[in-house]
């Protein structure tokens, strides 16, 4: 579990000092009543985040797929 905690940063990495430090100071912040909510609007943040890549991912698909496709005006008439 401790190696999860090592997140890279453009100097070095965070430890799990560094991360609970950052916790216990958002805790003081924001006190213990705001963190839930604060969280679910993060959660729903990360989900409405998510979809929109699904949904950009999905027409990009779709858009290639519609043009690996040939056309039916560009097919020989068969007789």
């Amino acid at each position: 579990m401790l190696h999860l905690l090592n997140i890279p940063v453009l100097f070095g990495t965070i430890g799990a000092w560094e991360v609970i430090l950052i916790l216990l100071v958002i805790l003081l912040l924001f006190g213990a009543k705001k963190l839930p909510e604060l969280a679910r609007g993060l959660g729903k943040g990360i989900k409405e985040f998510k979809g929109a890549v699904e949904g950009v991912e999905k027409e990009l698909k779709e858009a290639v797929d519609s043009n690996d496709k040939p056309e039916e005006k560009d097919k020989p008439a068969e007789k």
